[in-house]
């Protein structure tokens, strides 16, 4: 196992918006969340839920299911036999995936989640000689390079498909650089896409809280530097990835009628909802390597 995490900033800190979006993801249909969530220790999820009867942490569902399923999506229309999904969290497609399709799917984050998560996965695999792919559950630290080409290193030759969701609005500008060289220099490597969720864009006071159900979230995001860190429009975003190497091949487009978590909103949306849609915070794009 990789054991190099030196670095200036406290990564291990980000672990519990891991744990409290699993929380939320329970409430919906996407694969192994509720059994997973069943299995949280207690400890560090008091007040998770205390708004859990309030609109907007019912909207902060539905972003969340929406974000993990526009990944789906773009993952749809490519053959791809190698998956790197980066900073997964508490995030099962992988194992859902190889239960289903023959893949090789490397799934990654920071030890302290990883190493939960594979004893999720031990307890949730139904059954091992079900499997038709191959799942690898390995610490990895995306920024870095040398831990990057060991873990991608275990990859056959052909097409990888890099996905990620939650991770790009963590990291500063010359982070974000060193994850795009990264991805960028696989990718030209082997072939394949990389589908990022995190195009997060700055929005207004009023749209953040919108998708914020407490003071704790807001001082995690402040902790963090979340606003700071998004992208200043989907232009600049763009600009960015071009600058590092890649073209925008396609958009997720999500129909939030269609996610499950609809049905808890329904009962609290006010009359005139209907003229006042979810501001659009984020983008799911599958980029390539020019």
């Amino acid at each position: 196992m990789l054991q190099h995490y030196a670095m200036n900033k406290n990564y291990d800190s980000i672990s519990p918006s891991a744990r409290s979006l699993l929380i939320m993801k329970a409430h919906t249909d996407i694969p192994f969340a509720e059994e997973a969530a069943a299995m949280l220790p207690k400890e560090g999820t008091a007040g998770i839920e205390d708004n859990s009867n309030a609109l907007g942490y019912w909207v902060r569902v539905l972003h969340f299911e929406g974000r993990y399923k526009s990944i789906d999506m773009l993952m749809q229309d490519i053959d791809t036999k190698s998956v790197l999904e980066i900073s997964s969290g508490f995030s099962f497609r992988g194992l859902d995936m190889v239960l289903h399709h023959p893949v090789h799917y490397i799934d990654t984050d920071l030890p302290g989640v990883i190493e939960t998560k594979a004893a999720f996965i031990a307890d949730m695999l139904p059954d091992p000689a079900a499997q038709k792919g191959i799942l690898e559950t390995l610490p990895m630290n995306a920024v870095d390079k040398k831990e990057f080409e060991e873990v991608t290193s275990r990859f056959a030759e052909g097409p990888v498909t890099v996905v990620n969701e939650g991770l790009m609005m963590y990291l500063d500008t010359e982070e974000k650089k060193k994850l795009c060289a990264n991805v960028h220099k696989l990718l030209k490597e082997h072939g394949g896409y990389w589908i990022t969720a995190d195009v997060y864009v700055k929005g207004l006071d009023e749209q953040r809280r919108a998708v914020t159900s407490s003071a704790r979230e807001e001082q995690f995001f402040a902790a963090h530097n979340i606003e700071e860190n998004k992208f200043e429009s989907y232009e600049q975003a763009e600009v960015f990835f071009r600058e590092q190497g890649f073209e925008l091949d396609k958009e997720a487009v999500i129909d939030y009628t269609q996610m499950s978590a609809v049905k808890h909103i329904m009962p609290l949306l006010p009359p005139d909802y209907e003229s006042r849609p979810l501001p659009k915070m984020q983008a799911t794009w599958r980029l390539k390597a020019i």
